[in-house]
């Protein structure tokens, strides 16, 4: 099972202090939405796995939230490209629950659902906290340099092993390329 998790804010699209608060303020990365179409195209089962606490912090509701995600979508699809499921965490820090990465819940939730395992699934994230979420669900994390990304770099270790791209495409593309070709 080919399958990849992605975070959004800073991953697929433009991230804001202020948080994302409705669709006219949702806007893709360069080359994000091309990216997700070429695993689409190559076989990957595409997910997103976020946290949302403006949800919890009564700065947008999650219809709001799904006006957003249906935006994105919208335009993924121009692209070529599709999702195939949202996952979101709505809770604040303070909550301490179990889904808000970087807690493993969410992506242990997306593969009980899915009935995708976790084990051959790359997480691509932006975050200290989506890459100890990713390591916690036993999935390969990856870091781009987009968003929180360049400040998340600087705090990795040598020992840390998580393969760093400048963007959503160089992480897809270096993992089409480990894809063994189709038998034929």
């Amino acid at each position: 099972m080919k399958l990849v998790i992605l975070d959004r804010d800073g991953v697929i699209n433009h991230d804001s202090a202020d948080y994302i608060k409705g669709p006219g303020e949702w806007r893709p990365l360069p080359h994000s939405l091309d990216a997700i179409a070429c695993l689409n195209r190559s076989g990957y089962r595409v997910v997103v796995a976020t946290n949302q606490s403006g949800i919890g912090r009564g700065l947008f509701s999650v219809q709001d939230l799904h006006r957003i995600h249906a935006r994105m979508l919208e335009e993924l699809k121009v692209h070529g490209g599709y999702i195939e499921a949202i996952f979101f965490c709505p809770h604040t820090p303070d909550d301490q629950c179990d889904c808000r990465k970087p807690k493993p819940g969410l992506l242990l939730d997306l593969a009980a659902r899915l009935k995708a395992p976790l084990g051959g699934a790359y997480a691509i994230g932006d975050s200290q906290r989506d890459l100890d979420a990713a390591r916690a669900a036993g999935a390969r994390p990856l870091l781009v340099r987009t968003g929180n990304g360049r400040q998340t770099e600087q705090g990795l270790t040598a020992a840390s092993d998580v393969p760093v791209f400048d963007d959503l495409a160089g992480a897809v593309a270096h993992i089409v390329r480990k894809t063994p070709p189709a038998a034929p």
